[in-house]
């Protein structure tokens, strides 16, 4: 029984989960341990529990070889948590797991995590208004007229419409294309294009379509700098200047030119210290809780590294525009970091990169339920982001361009409706400009000397020419 790769889809992180805790349990390996004069059968050892978790996670194509002993160490303490294993003596929950000789078991049957319930989510299918509906609020019977006079005119006209000889008027409402469509468009086409990269029947499992804000998709794609950063509107909303100051420190290490201060030693730990705590603060994951499921389920592609790019490019445009800010900044830093070889160890048990990776996963992404795998999921997605994180901050072009298309149409369609006879002054139909320029009478070409055969071959005398 190996770890299955599980793929993009609704419930990712519970599959995970579910299935690690069935690998543990029928293949950890159980024998006799003693205890203070005393024998136990069938149990195992923290450390034990520890190694073996260890190589199986490792090993496995949905977490990588980057999974660290301190993860398996925090995976093991949900277990116990969760009643996955108790200790020797039956007790769980509040105990905390040790990485040591004390001795734990697994009870009779361990609870696997229910899949959530989820409301059906109705599909809002967006609607354009049609060119003669009337607008919200107005009818016929309310548009207000002047009081007519009635004389022997009016009396025929309206004699005449009421037998059948007159048509009646009809009021035709001209609409727009609001900017209500247009954001509606770019957010259907968005969810839409994800949808198709993902392979999915349906988004609803993995996010909530209501809680997605086409404001935040269009923000995030028009409103950034030269560098591709995005802008925030809102001053307030941005990075504290310490926290700046401190991340274009390290980033630029060792050319500080923000910092007046003189430096000491351990001086960048001290930094890097600041930020760490800053992030780590926050209220909410950079990732949200709301789009977790779907960055989770989009790991279930990094086999494929070119969709896996192009999902996380579209995720990234549902955030929230000071946390997709936030995100672009911090990863331009962890990389700089990484890649800057005068930079002293910020950590002497970890490696730069690894402790890029541990100190900053969890404020990327994380979720509301303790029975996750997300410290796992969430080293996973850091150290994909690291690598690629230059291509997964960028605008998807293709989208982009399609959506533009898109109402670029639609508003073609709408002058089209809404003014006809300019439309084709404008935009001439094949068949309006057949009789505007009718086809000429085309010469027929010349005879050219060198379209003959053999045009200088000697003249040769027929059988007429004989004597």
């Amino acid at each position: 029984m190996e770890h299955r790769i599980v793929g993009p889809g609704p419930y990712r992180a519970t599959k995970l989960w579910n299935e690690t805790v069935e690998l543990f349990r029928a293949r950890m390996p159980l024998r006799k341990h003693r205890c203070r004069f005393k024998s136990y059968e069938h149990c195992f050892t923290g450390a034990e529990a520890v190694d073996w978790l260890h190589e199986l996670l490792r090993g496995s194509q949905n977490f990588g070889p980057e999974v660290t002993r301190k993860q398996t160490v925090q995976l093991l303490k949900k277990f116990l948590k969760n009643h996955v294993i108790e200790d020797i003596k039956g007790k769980w929950g509040q105990e905390d797991f040790e990485d040591s000789r004390h001795l734990y078991r697994f009870p009779p049957s361990s609870p696997l995590k229910p899949y959530p319930k989820r409301p059906p989510y109705q599909k809002d299918v967006i609607k354009f208004p049609e060119w003669n509906d009337p607008l919200p609020g107005t009818s016929q019977e309310n548009i207000p007229v002047r009081p007519v006079v009635m004389n022997s005119e009016m009396w025929y006209k309206r004699h005449s419409i009421a037998i059948g000889e007159v048509p009646a008027c009809r009021l035709i409402h001209r609409r727009q294309l609001t900017e209500a469509n247009v954001e509606e468009i770019w957010k259907s086409m968005t969810l839409s294009y994800l949808q198709k990269v993902l392979g999915l029947d349906s988004l609803e499992e993995i996010l909530d379509v209501k809680l997605v804000n086409s404001k935040f998709i269009i923000h995030n794609v028009y409103s950034v700098s030269k560098q591709g950063v995005v802008i925030l509107d809102d001053k307030s909303k941005e990075l504290p200047h310490w926290v700046l100051s401190a991340m274009k420190c390290l980033a630029n290490w060792p050319n500080c030119s923000d910092l007046k201060q003189p430096m000491y030693l351990g001086f960048e730990k001290d930094v890097f210290k600041t930020i760490a705590d800053y992030y780590g603060n926050l209220k909410e994951p950079l990732l949200t809780f709301h789009l977790f499921d779907a960055f989770v389920s989009v790991l279930g592609l990094l086999q494929k590294e070119k969709m896996a790019i192009e999902a996380f490019q579209i995720c990234c445009l549902l955030l929230p525009p000071e946390n997709r800010r936030k995100l672009q900044l911090l990863m331009r830093m962890m990389a700089r970091i990484c890649l800057n070889k005068e930079m002293p160890p910020l950590c002497d048990g970890f490696g730069t990169r690894t402790l890029m990776v541990q100190t900053f996963s969890h404020c990327i992404l994380c979720s509301k339920d303790e029975v996750d795998l997300d410290d796992l999921l969430a080293a996973r997605l850091v150290t994909f982001l690291m690598d690629n994180y230059q291509e997964i901050l960028k605008v998807p072009l293709a989208l982009q361009t399609s959506i533009e298309e898109r109402v670029a149409h639609l508003r073609r369609v709408q002058f089209q409706k809404s003014y006809p006879e300019v439309y084709q002054e404008r935009f001439p139909t094949p068949e309006s400009e057949a009789l505007l320029f009718p086809e000429k009478s085309k010469p027929k070409p010349q005879l050219l000397m060198w379209a003959l055969k053999n045009p200088f071959q000697p003249f040769q005398r027929t059988r007429s020419f004989r004597m």
